[in-house]
């Protein structure tokens, strides 16, 4: 399930959504907010609603975590020292990600022409 961030199209997000959108479960994502201060989505009721800015803090702490492998107090002293150089390189890996899923893409079908 592909989450759409375009904030016109919708405002907040489940849990659940965002957990499936990152590949984590909703368990992770309640530890990430424990240990990472800037991640602090509204809670409405006791329903957590992820806006588009907590959504990139979650990017953010899954690229640190997750993706590059750091544990939880360096990737939250990563988060604190530099944000900017965190964010660039959660960027660029994101972008990679993406080339590289569409480079396996059309290899995919060039194999299929043959």
């Amino acid at each position: 399930m592909a989450l759409n961030l375009n904030k016109d199209l919708k405002m907040f997000y489940s849990i659940g959504e965002v957990a499936a959108q990152f590949n984590v479960n909703e368990t992770t994502l309640r530890y990430w907010e424990k240990e990472f201060p800037q991640l602090a989505p509204e809670k409405k009721g006791g329903v957590r609603r992820y806006s588009k800015a907590d959504l990139e803090q979650v990017g953010l702490i899954h690229n640190l975590v997750k993706v590059r492998g750091l544990k939880i107090a360096a990737a939250r002293e990563a988060m604190k020292k530099s944000r900017t150089k965190t964010v660039r390189r959660a960027d660029i890996i994101s972008r990679l990600m993406a080339v590289s899923s569409e480079l396996k893409s059309l290899k995919a079908e060039l194999d299929g022409l043959e």
